[in-house]
């Protein structure tokens, strides 16, 4: 009997010895090469976002066939007409690399179910669908390689044309869906598949970038997506590759990077971004103009001195700005939004070493401007101030401080309420920036 008792005991410790090794092979691990590429990514700061398929050639957006009682059936005859014999990757590449920008995220599957490559997984495709026959995908990805800019891959969660996609709450004025023919876990498989060829046919991948789980946030019962699984998937194929998931939620396990639409971390004025803000790499999305992709009657840019402001103020919340732009139905970039990217990247080429590689200042965002900080260095922004004195509520000391474009150095004192700048000027232009030497 005692012998039994002690096989018994000693059975139980081993079972209790194998549990955390068992409920830790359950948890996501980053890997180390994950780990270095997040690192990477919170020192980009800056990407360029790229809405393009053929949803172009409507010139009314990237949700024309959802947002219009339309056929599906003739909204895919577009593909036939679909030939953007303007496109090059070399000049998108070069046009981007010149705003400063780090990385492109580019969408290889909207929610209108077209494919932007050569998929085996169906025929509605940029090569075996339009006369183009180009893998535009492949182009541009070797193009990035060539002039070391990351690629990333925007891929969406939803199809309003797919029959086995299960409709959620949009894409319902669709017209020739059959609804008896939906089939979560056939339309899952393909997604996989699809995936997949993305991530072993396009070499390096730098992120995967999901949209469409809000798609079904109106369930009464919660959705199953089997995200554990698809993200275990892409981390196999690639572990370096960043997950991140547009999904307006708080971050699910098995994401390296967290998304924010049309809003900087920790605000909420587009209401699509009041979700809690996690410790993995921040990014937030924006558009140039008003839409994601191409539309025609859209010309309202915004300057170059909001843009540059936005990115400054996005990399003082600690965060990266994703700037789209929405290519025209020739495979061009918008004269406008190039013009943009020159001057930004004008403006980076100055001032870029106080949003490269930063991270959140020491004072949360102010009615004049945004702080960020490198090291020692902090990077005093001033977009906005009426008086030639700034207060800082600073716990830190300061040892020097001067202008960042000439060096100059700015007189200031120690107060109980933190350090006075003493500028000798009413700050001007569009980013007057103060560099303080801290202790």
């Amino acid at each position: 009997m005692g012998i039994l008792k002690n096989y018994f005991k000693a059975a139980m410790l081993a079972m209790l010895a194998l549990a955390p090794a068992t409920t830790q092979a359950q948890e996501y691990v980053p890997s180390p090469e994950n780990l270095e590429a997040r690192k990477v990514f919170q020192e980009n700061r800056f990407g360029i976002f790229i809405h393009w398929g053929i949803y172009s050639m409507f010139a009314q957006g990237e949700w024309y066939l959802q947002n219009f009682p339309i056929n599906k059936h003739e909204y895919a005859k577009a593909a036939d007409a679909f030939y953007p014999h303007r496109f090059n990757a070399k000049e998108w590449v070069s046009a981007i690399k010149a705003s400063g920008a780090k990385y492109i995220c580019f969408t290889t599957r909207h929610h209108d179910s077209f494919s932007m490559w050569d998929t085996e997984q169906s025929d509605y495709n940029i090569v075996d669908a339009t006369p183009f026959k180009r893998d535009v995908l492949k182009e541009l990805a070797d193009e990035c390689q060539r002039q070391g800019i990351k690629l990333h891959l925007y891929y969406s969660h939803i199809d309003w044309a797919r029959d086995d996609y299960p409709l959620g709450r949009t894409g319902r004025q669709v017209i020739g869906r059959i609804k008896e023919n939906e089939n979560w876990p056939q339309y899952y498989d393909f997604m996989n598949k699809q995936l997949t060829e993305l991530l072993t046919n396009y070499g390096p991948i730098g992120a995967i970038w999901f949209d469409g789980k809000w798609d079904r946030d109106q369930d009464t019962v919660p959705f199953d997506w089997q995200l554990k699984e698809q993200y275990e998937m892409i981390h196999r194929l690639q572990p370096a590759c960043l997950i991140g998931n547009n999904h307006h939620d708080v971050t699910n396990p098995g994401e390296d990077i967290q998304i924010f639409e049309r809003d900087i971390p920790g605000e909420n004025s587009a209401g699509l971004s009041g979700q809690e803000i996690s410790r993995l790499p921040l990014e937030t999305c924006q558009t140039m103009n008003g839409m994601w992709g191409y539309k025609l009657v859209d010309q309202d840019y915004k300057s170059t001195a909001t843009l540059i402001r936005y990115l400054v103020s996005t990399a003082g919340k600690g965060a990266n700005l994703l700037l789209n732009v929405g290519p025209q139905p020739n495979g061009q970039l918008p004269a406008t939004a190039v013009e943009r990217l020159k001057e930004m990247g004008e403006w980076m080429n100055v001032n870029g070493e106080t949003v490269y590689g930063t991270t959140a200042g020491d004072i949360p965002a102010q009615d004049w401007g945004v702080t960020t900080r490198k090291g020692n260095r902090l990077f005093v922004h001033i977009f906005d101030l009426k008086e030639s004195e700034l207060l800082l509520p600073l716990t830190c000391k300061v040892k020097k401080a001067f202008k960042y474009a000439d060096k100059q150095p700015v007189k200031f004192k120690k107060t109980k309420e933190g350090v006075r700048l003493m500028l000798g000027e009413v700050p001007q232009g569009t980013d007057y920036i103060i560099e303080l030497i801290t202790k």
